[in-house]
């Protein structure tokens, strides 16, 4: 995108759809207001996207990878240990921040309440993603049982940005010293 111009109304659309959804959710957001603070006629959306709930799932894909990638380590930590408990650490800086509202992935599944929504496929499929991250580094670290580690890892995740929305407070450590006990008990120095 050149500097200066205007994003394309499907962008302006989709950025405007991913901030609004995470921040008033998914069914508290109607398509006037969604519309309105994208500056895009609601026939233009429609003409964009079929319905809602395509836009819904495609703003979450769209978003996604960002989100996900925000949470990953860069490739100077090598042990497996410091690489998922990094993931812990940012969690825990973002959930002390007040814009932070939990997991967009999470918020959108729990929103909307039907497990054949397309945009909850799209949160299952991040959500899987970051399990298997954290099952390939288990893996690497040697673990009996990855797979379940990555899973015990995602539920602490999950359960750590669901506290820090219910209570509107930090995390205080807790993810991290949560996540920190899993890799002892697997084994993982």
């Amino acid at each position: 995108m050149a500097t200066g111009k205007t994003p394309a109304p499907r962008d302006r659309l989709l950025a405007t759809a991913a901030d609004l959804f995470y921040r008033e959710g998914v069914t508290a957001t109607g398509v006037e207001r969604l519309c309105s603070v994208a500056g895009v006629s609601k026939r233009s959306m429609y003409q964009l996207f079929a319905t809602k709930d395509a836009l819904v799932a495609e703003a979450l894909a769209t978003s996604g990878p960002v989100t996900h990638a925000s949470f990953l380590p860069d490739d100077t930590e090598t042990r497996p240990r410091e690489r998922i408990l990094h993931v812990f650490r940012v969690l825990e800086d973002l959930a002390g921040q007040p814009e932070f509202a939990g997991c967009p992935f999470v918020n959108t599944a729990s929103d909307l309440r039907d497990h054949t929504h397309p945009a909850t496929a799209v949160a299952r499929d991040f959500k899987q993603r970051l399990t298997d991250w954290f099952a390939d580094e288990a893996r690497t670290a040697g673990v009996a049982d990855p797979d379940l580690l990555g899973r015990q890892l995602t539920v602490v995740f999950d359960g750590s940005a669901a506290r820090n929305v219910v209570y509107g407070t930090g995390l205080e450590g807790l993810s991290v010293t949560t996540a920190a006990a899993l890799l002892d008990a697997a084994g993982v120095a």
